[in-house]
């Protein structure tokens, strides 16, 4: 009776171990073997190609261009979506006038299927018929931004701004509700303490507020770090990383090799799946998250 009182939490944990065998341990075992494998573009293993993916991959001339431009775009997006979620959470917190109708309000571009809303700013990107191109038109703006004829998607310049812009607009209400979630967990004396000692409210929001959310920060800038950085459907539905690989991330080179060279789409996989390691390594070191708030 010992023993099996000794195994039953297996009986509890051991489905999940076995889900977690097969939907993430499995599928990373086997991207890491087919990138040492020559795969026909019909998906045909024609045997062993030992490293040849990977020096074919490091070799393609774009590759360092798209691996910059990776870690920028997350870094740009992750930075942009939490300042402007923990302004938003800030505000939300507060007791206004249709409160509940402004936080339904925020859930819109999150319950929306990304793609769609990728879908949706191309369109109003459109240089001839989009709105924006039209409200540009109205107020004067069109010489200034390139003329009537001007495509913000088909210049790297002016389509990284827009790819950014949408994946902060798809970014911020999850990221914002996570803050919330973490405001509401803030116990409000603790500000009475600090109003009688008398902090001001920027004082407050920098020694008590950001430290307590502190947790709740990290676990959503997290996630947002890993989302972005395999963010395909945004930079494929607008622009499909053109002109030439100029807004492709390492994502969208995946996606292209796999075109023409499975065994080379997977080394870029391998590589991709490294650089999220990397990137989480290092945002977990900088936010001290294990660190408990003094």
């Amino acid at each position: 009776m010992r023993r099996l009182r000794v195994l039953e939490p297996l009986a509890w944990v051991g489905p999940a171990v076995v889900l977690i065998a097969l939907v993430v341990l499995w599928p990373v075992i086997e991207m890491i073997r087919s990138s040492f494998l020559k795969i026909s573009r019909f998906g045909v293993v024609q045997g062993s190609n030992g490293l040849a993916n990977y020096d074919k991959l490091f070799g393609e001339k774009d590759f360092a261009d798209i691996m910059v431009r990776s870690v920028v775009w997350v870094v740009a997006v992750v930075a942009f979506t939490v300042l402007i979620s923990l302004a938003l959470a800030q505000l939300f917190n507060q007791r206004f006038p249709l409160r509940k109708v402004a936080r339904w309000a925020l859930i819109a571009p999150w319950a929306a299927s990304v793609l769609m809303t990728a879908i949706i700013f191309k369109w109003m990107l459109d240089p001839e018929v989009g709105v924006i191109n039209q409200i540009r038109l109205k107020l004067g703006l069109i010489d200034a931004m390139g003329g009537a004829s001007a495509d913000q998607l088909g210049d790297a310049s002016t389509a990284m701004p827009w790819l950014v812009f949408v994946a902060v607009f798809v970014s911020v209400p999850f990221t914002t509700y996570a803050l919330l979630a973490g405001l509401a967990t803030i116990p409000a004396d603790v500000y009475e303490a600090a109003k009688m000692d008398g902090a001001g409210r920027l004082r407050t929001y920098w020694s008590i507020t950001l430290p307590l959310l502190r947790p709740a920060l990290t676990v959503a800038a997290l996630i947002n770090v890993m989302n972005v950085f395999n963010s395909f459907p945004i930079i494929w539905a607008m622009t499909h990383g053109q002109p030439g690989y100029s807004t492709a991330t390492s994502t969208i080179l995946m996606f292209i090799l796999k075109g023409s060279n499975i065994g080379e789409s997977a080394a870029m996989s391998v590589v991709n799946f490294g650089m999220v390691i990397i990137l989480t390594a290092i945002f977990l070191r900088v936010s001290r998250w294990n660190k408990e708030v003094a």
